[in-house]
């Protein structure tokens, strides 16, 4: 018999759970859906939360052919094939087939080339599944033809509401009596994934052969007991050792950098993964303590697609232990942050005439840039005039903070705005 992940998969949208932003009433992908007319997207988001689902069953409602490919084990020949078998099998006038493509981002270049025709003249649509950020794993050309719609991990209600589902509806499950006691260990094993949360029920019930099957928070840790030096990419310990990963650099420990970063190479973990979050580490973390941080960071991203592995674990060495012995300053994320904030609060505030662009006549007699002082005109490249909406004009957004790099950022603008830093 199939697993009750496989046998519980909603066949129509209706029966879909989660992802309410997009199939909800009036989301966007909804009424695209609704429409009959669809164009290809990719679905972005993490392990168990619809994304296979979603795309049979907008197939199953819009009743079109629907052809799947798994990025893991196709290849070019295997994409042709499957476009010629689209060509050959559609009628005049009829919808284009829908080409599912699992873990598009395992695709090569080569393969994602191969899609790209037929993408653009709508031999088929095509809807891809990944886990990892479309921007850095999918082909320019192609993701330009595609919209991309991120998918959440389930909420709690979610989870809840698929429990229910299946224990009053699955043909095995129905023939016990499955009560949940309780559900905080359940909801947090489970960690937003679908397939998770199916399998702890399947394994609970195949577990206890007495009449009534209660679901408490010591039942499901004791089932799930997992050996503490495991490390599952797409589990729970994936994001506490990231997170400890991060943690250390931020900290400026190179010592703790270092060993999560072996837990995490000795684990399987995804290079890129990894290299990106250093990216991430060095703007949010190091900033403009040291500029440079983010400068190796991207050469780290862009080595390890050069190189490979294993060579490339000496790479995110050498990178996580310098981010780790770095001077820290989080003032840019502040900044932004703040600013986005500011924004929020006095809405779209008009932008001060004299810092507005005049291309057309018009423009320059409604007085666009007239009073506009171009700074390479005066000493030391700098004059001062209001460059902040004239209602936030005396805010001050990004503050500087102790690291000596900043603080002579700080002196320099000093000395050209007199004391306003």
């Amino acid at each position: 018999m199939q697993p009750l992940a496989e046998r519980s998969r909603p066949q129509s949208l209706d029966e879909y759970v989660g992802q309410k932003h997009l199939i909800g009433e009036k989301s966007i992908l909804r009424l695209m859906i609704d429409s009959g007319n669809i164009s290809s997207f990719i679905l972005w988001g993490p392990p168990g939360v619809g994304k296979t689902t979603l795309a049979r069953n907008i197939a199953n409602q819009l009743e079109r052919p629907f052809y799947t490919l798994s990025a893991v084990s196709s290849g070019v020949k295997d994409v042709r094939e499957v476009i010629e078998k689209a060509k050959s099998s559609r009628f005049f006038s009829q919808k284009s087939p829908i080409l599912f493509i699992d873990e598009i981002h395992r695709f090569s270049k080569s393969q994602q080339d191969s899609l790209l025709g037929a993408v653009e003249n709508g031999t088929v649509t095509l809807i891809g599944a990944t886990t990892e950020n479309p921007s850095f794993e999918v082909i320019t050309p192609l993701l330009s033809r595609c919209q991309v719609y991120v998918l959440k991990p389930l909420e709690e209600e979610d989870l809840l509401e698929l429990a229910d589902r299946v224990i009053k509806n699955d043909v095995e499950l129905k023939k016990r009596k499955i009560e949940i006691v309780e559900k905080e260990s359940f909801i947090r094993y489970a960690g937003g994934d679908a397939r998770k949360l199916l399998n702890i029920i399947e394994l609970i019930v195949n577990s206890d052969a007495s009449e009534t099957v209660k679901i408490t928070n010591e039942i499901v840790t004791q089932r799930l007991q997992q050996n503490p030096m495991a490390y599952d990419k797409d589990g729970e310990i994936h994001y506490d050792i990231i997170s400890a990963f991060i943690k250390s650099i931020r900290g400026s420990d190179p010592d703790g950098a270092i060993y999560w970063l072996a837990r995490m190479v000795a684990g399987g973990e995804d290079p890129k993964f990894i290299a990106r979050r250093l990216v991430i580490s060095a703007a949010e973390d190091i900033g403009l303590a040291n500029p440079n941080a983010l400068l190796l960071a991207n050469a780290c991203f862009d080595t390890l697609h050069k190189i490979g592995w294993p060579e490339g674990r000496i790479v995110l060495a050498e990178t996580a232990i310098y981010l780790a012995s770095s001077p820290k300053s989080n003032s840019a994320y502040a900044a932004i942050d703040d600013a986005l904030a500011l924004v929020e609060k006095t809405g779209n505030l008009p932008v001060p005439l004299h810092l507005r662009n005049a291309p057309t006549k018009l423009m320059k007699n409604m007085g666009y840039g007239k009073e506009y002082k171009y700074a390479h005109s005066y000493e030391n490249n700098f004059v001062e005039q209001q460059y902040l909406p004239d209602k936030i004009k005396k805010e001050r957004i990004w503050k500087i903070q102790g690291n000596s790099a900043e603080k002579k950022m700080g002196e320099w603008l000093n000395f050209l705005w007199k004391g306003k830093y």
